[in-house]
């Protein structure tokens, strides 16, 4: 076998990065047409309410019991920290703005692509695999409006809500571990929380970061079901990138975006 030249591995190099263009290009083509094309979901309302369910009352229970969890082990770590500069009392503050402002729309988005996301892909690969999306366009009607809008307006929706269900719960069980296991007073514990969250900077932000993380883990998640291969082998190639592209856009994203809201520019 010849060994690949300099010249060779420079064109394999470029080949890769048209692809990815090209693919961007493609996404965002099916993104803009999908959210903003001329029917868009003035007769969906019933296709948006099931994959409302689907995507995010399915969603519920993963994101209830780790945030119930996460904010347990903040309230630990947080005590465990805090003590030895005897600020034991501030654990609080610190458990609410550590979810409120990073692993509240950073876990639940990380959940979302792998519970959601990687079913979103999986089961628009496989309508694509049985052509359910050329039998649509045979018979007039756009599987971009029928299939993929609803679906798209329905991860955009839940997240940011799944995102807020996950704080308050994670807040409610890091209050459970240091008042009732750690002895922390109530009183303290959630005063100095209201006293150092602030809506915009805090609240706010976090809502910004989870709509941003909502939109492109969803729109991941179609595109990569709607652009697969219609083979068993290619649904599960999609299915994998979903969760890894979007997992990596999520991490990637929330550098940028905190960089934004709260580096010093």
């Amino acid at each position: 076998m010849r060994k690949r030249s300099l010249m060779d591995r420079i064109a394999l190099l470029g080949r890769a990065g048209l692809d990815v263009l090209a693919a961007l290009g493609r996404s965002t083509i099916f993104l803009v047409h999908a959210l903003f094309g001329r029917s868009g979901l003035r007769n969906g309302f019933s296709l948006l309410v099931k994959q409302l369910y689907s995507v995010g009352v399915l969603s519920l229970a993963i994101v209830v019991v780790s945030g119930i969890f996460i904010g347990m082990v903040l309230a630990l770590q947080g005590y465990n920290i805090l003590s030895s500069y005897g600020s034991e009392q501030a654990v609080g503050q610190m458990v609410a703005l550590t979810l409120l402002r990073e692993l509240g729309p950073v876990v639940t988005a990380l959940l979302f692509a792998g519970r959601a996301g990687s079913a979103l892909a999986a089961e628009i690969g496989n309508m694509k695999s049985t052509e359910q999306l050329s039998s649509l366009e045979m018979i007039g009607v756009d599987p971009l409006k029928y299939i993929i809008a609803p679906r798209l307006w329905a991860g955009f929706i839940s997240l940011p809500l799944l995102t807020l269900i996950f704080n308050v719960v994670g807040i409610w069980g890091g209050a459970m571990v240091a008042v009732d296991w750690l002895g922390v007073y109530e009183g303290s514990f959630w005063a100095n929380m209201q006293n150092s969250v602030d809506f915009h900077s805090d609240v706010l932000n976090g809502v910004i970061k989870s709509v941003v993380f909502a939109l492109v883990v969803t729109w991941i998640a179609v595109f990569q079901g709607y652009d697969c291969e219609p083979t068993s082998e290619g649904i599960s190639r999609a299915t994998t990138r979903t969760v890894v592209y979007a997992s990596l856009a999520v991490l990637g994203l929330d550098f940028i975006l905190t960089a934004l809201m709260f580096g010093d520019f």
